[in-house]
């Protein structure tokens, strides 16, 4: 059995994704280093982070392999980028600070799923027997899932993630110090939930929520 037709399909997919992808991972990263510089520190920006050249934000393992093997299996997608450096001694408050420049990140993944819905509901407003709005339909449905993936998994309260920064920030000093002591592990931690498909299973049912919300706020039906 040729192996062409599986091929045409991924490079479907890639054609689809591609674009969202990089878009959700670089302004996430952007993000971060802008609300830093905003902040007092201007690391990021010293370092010519604050681009959205997406090439400046790719990580070869995160941003390009993980999603590309994921996608051609058929699992939950998501990736990362190289991470925007951030030096908390600039900041002005460095403990509430870095809580502030860590939700940034998820933030722009909330607006920017919510600028793709926006793009699919005038999209399912035209035909979309084929041609270019059902690529922007099918680009639109995997900018929401790729967002909200970001947003959603960036959330969780485990360093390094966002979510435990955003803890860490607005926790007591004894227990904040206590959990950011996870960070060097967070990682690996993460690793361990994708491959026992713990990951997903908590994942899931929270991206699902979400992309009903915003689908229902926008009155899109799938």
């Amino acid at each position: 059995m040729s192996a062409m037709p599986d091929l045409l399909i991924l490079a479907q997919k890639l054609a689809v994704w591609a674009l969202p992808v990089l878009f959700a991972i670089t302004l996430h990263e952007v993000a971060h280093g802008y609300v830093a510089r905003e902040l007092g520190d201007n690391t990021a920006a010293a370092q010519g982070r604050l681009s959205l050249n997406p090439i400046k934000h790719v990580d070869p393992v995160g941003t390009i392999l993980v999603p590309a093997i994921l996608l051609l299996l058929g699992g939950f997608l998501f990736g990362w980028a190289k991470a925007v450096p951030v030096n908390y001694r600039n900041l002005k408050n460095p403990k509430r600070d870095m809580a502030i420049v860590a939700i940034a990140g998820p933030a722009v993944n909330l607006v920017m799923a919510l600028g793709w819905a926006l793009l699919l509901k005038l999209a399912v407003g035209q035909d979309l027997s084929g041609g270019l709005w059902l690529g922007v339909a099918q680009m639109s449905v995997a900018g929401i899932s790729i967002n909200l993936v970001l947003m959603v998994l960036n959330l969780l309260p485990m360093p390094p993630l966002d979510g435990g920064r955003v803890a860490v920030g607005l926790l007591p000093m004894r227990q904040a110090i206590a959990l950011s002591k996870i960070e060097p592990y967070g990682m690996v931690i993460l690793i361990v939930l994708m491959a026992t498909g713990i990951l997903s299973k908590i994942l899931g049912p929270l991206v699902g929520l979400s992309q009903q919300l915003i689908l229902g706020l926008f009155g899109i039906q799938v």
